[in-house]
């Protein structure tokens, strides 16, 4: 407790980092100096795939900040080094570290250069910083190495390669990922699951360590990288630095002291339509930055009757960006605020489907008193816990399938919305599929046979790989619970009556998403689902049949429904594939207006939720029941 420690956290006053991306700050290194600690590492992983021994001598091309970084990083191996950058500022930069520099300017040929300065040997390697969509750079790297030498590229650059250039002269280039190994492995960031230093001696924690003991030897001075400092009330003078390239500038420091947020209580920053309110904190000194920016004025007067149902989103991913949050809109909810975990996509979406208030606290939208429903568009883990939270604030609730993860969350849920007063808040889960219209004509068709009926649901729903957040049991439950309580939902909505019994068999498979569910329903009727991840891609992804006293429908794609055998009833084709989410959204926010009950009922969830997570257990247990 009480170490001072450097993440890679985002600009905020308060972040929640995983421990493997945290390394504590040795004593002598300034809190200025530790912030360069995570493009430090990013400078250093390049030079490790370099793997530079010492008296080599290597070419940095591009000299912003990662590159001024790796300049030191090599001379602390012993190397000698040539820095490359068309901003001669830069160049001279390097030059104060004890590199030597060479300016690119129009008609210069850094290649000659290089050759000179490794006494035409041509040089061990070369790291490549720079950012362009030429693929110059990479060419050049290959003209100024040796024979077998080596190419390391940190930045983002064109790869038009010519072979010949790397095939005579046998070269190496390899691609370093961002801070070192462990980077984008949810088991080693967010689970905090090391890896053994016998075997990975270098992992992103470990480079952060590294950069950092570097700083405290006095090795990597990072002092002289700082061209403007601002405090954090003032973030968006940093941005439009940024934005506008008005003046030069490297490294852009954001101040988070006490001492440097203004003194007088509800001071405000303001850019375009953005607002953000500063408040005063319990301290003399004390002020913090609220965590909701009002992204447009709401006015005085209060919801009409086609207003009442005011929307707050949690959660703004690509699927509630594209799909659920505009069709929520054009049902005419009015969209009060809306929640995401770094701000940034919320305040996008926000302000392009007129929200009037961007958060990244939960708790904003669940203590909104005039705030009636609450749409959960979230990974699937959060799921069962924000229903708790928005249905014990007295909101209806819309979310995304699954509904939860665990039989614990279910009867947690049943429980708590059992226990609302009259009239109980509206909860519904997103299987829109029921509410397209193909599924809608046959639902009608079927309501005029008799007798037992039996469903063929094929999904060639293709792989997902095992490390996919969706395939981890404790974040996205796997396909099973994500995906196929989706289909699930689907035959029970056109069979019209309860689930009696189920049965599941599945090929052995790691990811558990290849397998065949059949269910039994109270009057007599059958249904399988097929949901395969072994198929072609150029098989249609949806496939649905049904067979019902001596005729059959058929649904391909959600684009075309064939009718054999149907009085009056041939096809019904769509220009475009329609699966509901339109339509769902529509039917929930009327019945929020009209207080009528949810569109899919309560235990028609549940059980559907039940047989998934039935399915899902006997599946990995390898049970067939």
């Amino acid at each position: 407790m009480g170490d001072r420690v450097v993440s890679n956290g985002p600009h905020a006053e308060v972040v929640s980092v995983p421990k493997n991306l945290c390394a504590r700050i040795p004593d002598g290194v300034s809190d200025e100096a530790a912030v360069f600690t995570v493009l430090g590492a990013i400078a250093l992983q390049g030079i490790r795939l370099l793997e530079p021994t010492l008296g080599e001598c290597f070419v940095v091309t591009g000299l912003g900040l990662i590159g001024q970084l790796a300049v030191q990083i090599l001379q602390a191996h012993g190397c000698r080094v040539l820095g490359l950058d068309v901003d001669p500022a830069r160049c001279r930069l390097a030059e104060g570290f004890g590199a030597a520099a060479f300016h690119l300017a129009p008609g210069s040929d850094p290649v000659a250069e290089a050759l000179r300065f490794s006494r035409q040997r041509g040089v061990d390697g070369v790291l490549v910083t720079a950012a362009t969509r030429s693929s110059e750079p990479i060419a050049q790297a290959a003209h100024m190495c040796r024979k077998r030498g080596r190419i390391v590229l940190t930045g983002v650059t064109g790869l038009e390669l010519n072979r010949s250039d790397f095939y005579e002269k046998e070269l190496s280039f390899r691609v370093s990922c961002s801070y070192g190994p462990g980077r984008y492995d949810p088991h080693y960031e967010e689970k905090g699951h090391d890896y053994p230093v016998g075997y990975v001696r270098w992992t992103e924690q470990r480079n952060f360590e590294a950069v950092l003991d570097l700083m405290a030897a006095g090795k990597l001075d990072v002092e002289p990288l700082i061209t403007h400092r601002f405090p954090f009330h003032e973030a968006t003078r940093a941005y439009d630095l940024l934005a506008e390239n008005r003046e030069p500038y490297l490294g852009v420091l954001l101040e988070y002291s006490s001492a440097a947020a203004p003194r007088e209580a509800g001071a405000q920053v303001e850019k375009t339509a953005t607002r953000v309110r500063t408040e005063r904190g319990p301290g003399p000194e004390a002020s913090r930055l609220s965590r909701t920016v009002f992204l447009k004025e709401s006015g005085q007067e209060r919801p009409s009757a086609a207003e009442e149902a005011v929307v707050g989103f949690i959660g703004a991913g690509a699927f509630a960006s594209r799909i659920l949050a505009p069709a929520v809109a054009a049902a005419g909810a009015r969209l009060k605020a809306i929640s995401s975990a770094s701000g940034v996509s919320g305040t996008h979406l926000g302000k392009k489907l007129g929200f009037q208030q961007s958060t990244t606290e939960n708790e904003v939208l669940f203590g909104d008193p005039e705030i009636t429903t609450v749409f959960i568009t979230t990974r699937h883990n959060t799921h069962g816990p924000l229903v708790l939270k928005a249905l014990k604030a007295g909101k209806h609730v819309f979310v995304e399938k699954p509904l939860c993860l665990t039989e614990k969350e279910l009867d947690a849920i049943g429980e708590e919305l059992q226990s609302r007063p009259d009239p109980k808040p509206l909860l519904m889960v997103g299987f829109n599929r029921r509410f397209a219209p193909h599924i809608q004509k046959m639902r009608t068709l079927l309501q005029g046979t008799k007798g037992p009926k039996a469903f063929v649901m094929t999904v060639n729903a293709g792989a997902i790989p095992p490390d996919h957040w969706i395939q981890d049991p404790e974040i996205g439950g796997g396909r099973i619970l994500g995906e196929v309580c989706h289909f699930v939902d689907l035959v029970r909505f056109l069979a019209g009556c309860p689930i009696r019994e189920h049965w599941v068999s599945a090929l052995k498979s790691p990811t558990h998403d290849t397998l065949s569910l059949q269910l039994a329903f109270q009057d007599g009727s059958i249904g399988t689902i097929h949901y395969l991840s072994n198929g072609h891609r150029r098989f249609p992804k949806e496939r649905l049949e049904v067979f019902a006293q001596g005729r059959v429908l058929q649904l391909d794609n959600f684009r075309k429904l064939r009718g054999f055998g149907w009085p009056g009833f041939k096809k019904m084709n769509l220009w475009r594939q329609d699966k509901g989410h339109q339509a769902e959204a529509a039917a929930f926010i009327q019945a929020v207006r009209s207080g009528g009950p949810s569109p899919i009922a309560f235990h028609e969830i549940e059980e559907v939720m039940r047989v998934c997570l039935a399915a899902d257990r006997h599946v990995r247990s390898g049970s067939r029941a």
